[in-house]
């Protein structure tokens, strides 16, 4: 009895040192203080009336006023004229609407509030977007008319040419496509033909528009795989356009130029029958040079050529058969077939030609006279076009 007396006063002498060792309970720390109100986001100032409106208008069930609805759409063209993305704009409508909800309100007329409230402002962020696009697209056809036409004040069309992507410190070249039919930026080959072209050269500085129902590109001259891959696609998404390239030019003025060389080769091309479905302006001078003094090659086509006219069966069948001797290289042979003719039937017209004329197509001396003329021709259009007694010779 003795021995469990002693075991249990020990167990509790040890229970009590135990709870003594114990530290003394503590009060716990008091709460936090609420974290500070964070500062106003971006989109704020254009959430102005939407707690009132969306209180008063949910808490009675009625639809916003007609005065309410205009200051959303006001508010809306602000936040787009001043640049907000759309997605944060609507979820601070979301979360401002959340925050404000009012409670004793039905959830059905406080969702109908939000509803109204945001497509307001989205009418109006809209309609200020359009009107944006409408002014950019309208300055930007300005930018390009001027650019094209080389008319403006040259420091101001260098400055817009920063804007659009341009920089004049470098000379340009100008390709323009003239496919089977007219197009315009909003038809679906020109976007094919830019989102190929920005897709494979996102870093350059590039100009792509159409223009008089033509496809329009402008890059820097040193970058002249550009023009080339321009050239290669507008063929192949059209099928048939005829792509031509003005030469190099530096500065503003100079985009305009090269943009009328390659205008002009297109033309010529046209002229002279040309199909090939790259031109190069450069490859092309001699046909201005020939046109430039357009009396002086009247007088030669109507001088040299004019005879042919008293053929049976008019100038024509000898105008063609000039032209197909002189682009073989004068070999009779190639032209034959050309002309689908036999060799002694070619010969027989290109003798019947000098009886006429009085040149000799076969004759070296004579050749380059009679080839200019056929030129001429080619680039008046004669005779399908006559020549107007005005500009032949008295």
């Amino acid at each position: 009895m003795t021995v469990q007396t002693t075991t249990v006063t020990t167990a509790a002498a040890t229970t009590a040192r135990t709870h003594a060792a114990l530290p003394a309970p503590t009060t716990l720390p008091p709460a936090p203080a609420p974290a500070p109100t964070a500062a106003p986001a971006a989109t704020d100032p254009y959430l102005d009336g939407f707690e009132r409106i969306l209180v008063d208008a949910a808490t009675t069930g009625r639809r916003l006023t007609r005065d309410e609805i205009e200051s959303r759409r006001a508010l809306g063209a602000r936040a787009a004229a001043a640049g907000q993305g759309w997605r944060g704009l609507v979820r601070a409508h979301l979360a401002a609407g959340r925050d404000h909800w009012p409670r004793a309100a039905d959830p059905r007329d406080a969702l109908r509030v939000v509803e109204q409230a945001v497509d307001a402002f989205a009418d109006g962020y809209e309609q200020a977007q359009r009107l944006t696009i409408r002014k950019e697209e309208a300055a930007r056809r300005e930018f390009i008319d001027d650019l094209l036409h080389g008319v403006g004040d040259s420091g101001r069309l260098a400055a817009r040419c920063e804007r659009f992507g341009l920089r004049l410190s470098r000379a340009h070249a100008v390709a323009v496509a003239e496919g089977p039919e007219p197009y315009d930026e909003t038809d679906a080959v020109p976007r094919q033909v830019a989102d190929e072209l920005f897709g494979r050269f996102e870093n350059r500085r590039i100009l792509f528009t159409t223009k008089d129902g033509r496809m329009v590109c402008v890059a820097p001259a040193d970058q002249s795989e550009i023009l080339t891959h321009f050239a290669k696609h507008a063929y192949a998404t059209t099928g048939s356009a005829q792509v031509a390239i003005g030469r190099p030019r530096p500065g503003a003025l100079g985009i305009g130029q090269s943009y009328e060389e390659a205008l002009n080769a297109l033309d010529v091309a046209q002229r002279m029958g040309f199909d090939e479905p790259l031109l190069r302006a450069a490859d092309l001078l001699v046909f201005p040079v020939l046109a430039r003094d357009r009396q002086a090659l009247v007088d030669l086509v109507d001088s040299t050529l004019g005879p042919l006219e008293n053929a049976r069966g008019g100038a024509r069948p000898l105008l063609d058969t000039l032209t197909a001797y002189f682009d073989t290289g004068c070999v009779s042979a190639a032209a034959a077939r050309q002309l689908s003719l036999s060799v002694r039937a070619l010969t027989y017209r290109l003798e019947r030609v000098h009886s006429l004329t009085g040149v000799d197509p076969t004759d070296p001396a004579d050749r380059y006279t009679l080839h200019t003329a056929v030129l001429g021709a080619r680039l008046l259009d004669w005779p399908a076009r006559p020549l107007l007694p005005a500009e032949t010779t008295s």
